[in-house]
């Protein structure tokens, strides 16, 4: 049986430091889920690529940090699930490079089969052994099949198949946390955990907004599965609890974009605040669409808020270039490689804007002079 050791090293088949983790399996009904490890290796150089095995045998992997600064480019992604367009979507996705990819929930879309998680993380190897992958859980990912003691507890699955950092952040849940990476603070939020203001989740987010350095992270990102804006049909009003309870610490906190997903179909929205336009609120993108079926369809009136809205499958790219300017392309799976983008902007810091900067609960601000030019948001 293999250990939780991971070897790993800065030259192929070289591995001068190894780490001991730890390992476990949990039970769905009559499910048992083969051991899964867990270990944490470093402190690693930043851009720098990593070769690795695991258990002290078999194959080598290979893996590229983040850069510890500018530039730097996201994936962004929600609803993957396991179909012949999640794979044409990865394939697309793993055409060009990236650092980090982002996914707002919709999973393997298990519904309690756990066999398919197994697939899942089979489909999906190739890619996040390469890069780093961090997930929030949706929907689809809670498998909470009844409410009898005896029965399956909420995100068994996820929880012990998709750790992420939330210690790290001070979260007292892995549904939802923060990181920080080249230049970006990012939160990724649990739309399925408590929000409101006596909820666990929502000190924390407060706490973790006013703890953000901007000088250090000018730039703010938010992600979260159920979407607190959309003008589609599908699950209209889900997120408009979560909403009310938080959207005004993100609009107090100057979080520049909120992606959501949940809905599998793509949407840009202008800068929004209490649904209206707001020079100072988020930019909210919504991007379900990587794979899973498409949802029903948009309402037949365009919302004023609503720039762009589309059915097909996709994935986004957010590029940083300083700390002043990003760059936001979202991509259809079944265009051609060398096609353009479907939907692009330029994205301006709301850190360089004085009016927003006034009534800002950041910790650190860092006022820069710069002029928009027309296609910015």
């Amino acid at each position: 049986m293999a250990t939780s050791v991971v070897e790993y090293g800065t030259n192929p088949g070289k591995y001068e430091e190894y780490t001991v983790g730890d390992n476990f399996s949990y039970h769905y009904y009559a499910y048992s889920s083969g051991k899964i490890h867990y270990a944490t290796i470093g402190p690693l150089k930043s851009d720098t690529t990593y070769y690795y095995r695991c258990g002290g045998a078999g194959a080598e992997y290979s893996f590229k940090t983040p850069p510890a600064g500018f530039p730097a480019e996201f994936v962004v992604v929600g609803g993957l699930g396991q179909t012949e367009c999640t794979k044409a979507t990865l394939s697309r996705i793993g055409q060009r490079c990236y650092d980090v990819l982002l996914s707002a929930g919709g999973l393997a879309y298990a519904h309690g089969q756990q066999p398919l998680w197994d697939s899942f993380g089979r489909l999906i190897e190739p890619y996040a052994s390469q890069r780093p992958w961090m997930v929030t859980a949706g929907y689809h990912e809670v498998e909470a099949v009844c409410t009898l003691s005896k029965g399956p507890q909420p995100y068994k699955a996820y929880n012990a198949r998709w750790l992420m950092p939330y210690h790290e952040s001070g979260s007292v849940s892995n549904l939802y946390y923060s990181f920080d990476v080249a230049g970006a603070h990012i939160i990724m939020l649990g739309s399925y955990a408590d929000y409101d203001a006596s909820s666990a989740q929502f000190e924390w987010l407060k706490a973790d907004l006013a703890s953000v350095d901007r000088v250090k992270t000018p730039w703010v990102f938010v992600v979260v599965n159920t979407p607190w804006y959309t003008s589609n049909v599908a699950y209209k009003g889900e997120g408009e609890s979560m909403r009310k309870a938080m959207e005004s610490l993100l609009y107090n906190a100057r979080v520049d974009v909120v992606f959501q997903s949940r809905v599998n179909a793509y949407e840009r929205f202008a800068r929004v605040y209490d649904s209206n336009v707001d020079s100072c609120g988020p930019v909210y993108i919504t991007l379900g669409d990587a794979g899973y079926k498409p949802t029903f369809g948009f309402e037949n009136s365009v919302p004023a808020i609503s720039l762009h809205r589309d059915l097909s499958f996709g994935h986004g790219r957010l590029k940083i270039y300083d700390n002043k300017k990003a760059y936001w392309a979202w991509y259809r799976t079944t265009d051609d490689a060398n096609d353009g983008p479907a939907d692009e902007i330029w994205l301006t810091s709301l850190m360089l804007s004085e009016k927003c900067l006034e009534l800002c609960t950041c910790k650190k601000v860092a006022k820069v002079s710069h002029q928009k030019t027309h296609d910015e948001l």
